[in-house]
């Protein structure tokens, strides 16, 4: 199975650098013509099945992506992006300046990032990986689609990577509407094959 990984087209709250997480924004403009542009390089993929984030803006970004499409999207909350309670709506400026120390964690040290009601880079690498995974067992040697978030993206690559938590946020950077491929084999192995657009043998790992 090839699990095509696309992050979302840019939000207003992408604009104006405001916390996300599993809140409602959707997309400007330039993010619509983001997902139309993508939906266009991949229009010979021959998908077996959309799955997508239950959130507004993935919901967009997929209707943008496959207008008037026969493929069946099914739109699951477990692919949700990372769930971040209070911090949700709130400027990011706003949070260095209040919480610098889960702000550095957040984004330098995302294994030490323990914010009270909200989730962790952990428990948000659990759900889904579990998501994709039964995804996975369930449409072998089929063409899907998932379309998500970028944290929730990264996480599923890291875990493919084998790589730390801390290490998180090694580049390529999941801009908005990074489109990832990971291979599926019957015997349980996994291959990146693009990473955010970029041929996984071109990157220096």
């Amino acid at each position: 199975m090839d699990l095509h990984l696309i992050r979302h087209g840019q939000t207003d709250w992408n604009e104006e650098r405001r916390v996300q997480g599993q809140s409602d924004s959707r997309l400007t403009q330039l993010g619509r013509e983001q997902a139309i542009e993508l939906g266009q390089r991949i229009q010979l993929v021959e998908f077996d099945k959309v799955f997508c984030s239950s959130s507004f803006r993935t919901r967009q970004t997929a209707a943008n992506l496959f207008p008037d499409s026969r493929v069946e999207i099914e739109y699951l909350d477990n692919l949700r992006e990372i769930f971040l309670g209070p911090w949700e709506g709130t400027l990011y400026d706003e949070i260095e300046r209040r919480e610098p120390d889960s702000f550095r964690h957040f984004w330098e040290e995302p294994h030490l990032f323990d914010v009270e009601g909200a989730e962790s880079f952990y428990e948000l690498q659990n759900r889904a990986v579990a998501a994709v995974e039964r995804i996975a067992e369930q449409h072998l040697e089929q063409q899907i689609a998932v379309v998500s978030h970028g944290a929730l993206i990264k996480t599923i690559l890291c875990h493919v990577e084998n790589l730390p938590m801390s290490a998180l946020w090694t580049p390529p950077h999941m801009h908005n509407c990074a489109h990832s491929i990971i291979r599926f084999s019957a015997d349980g192995s996994k291959e990146i094959v693009q990473y955010a657009d970029v041929a996984y043998a071109n990157l220096d790992r």
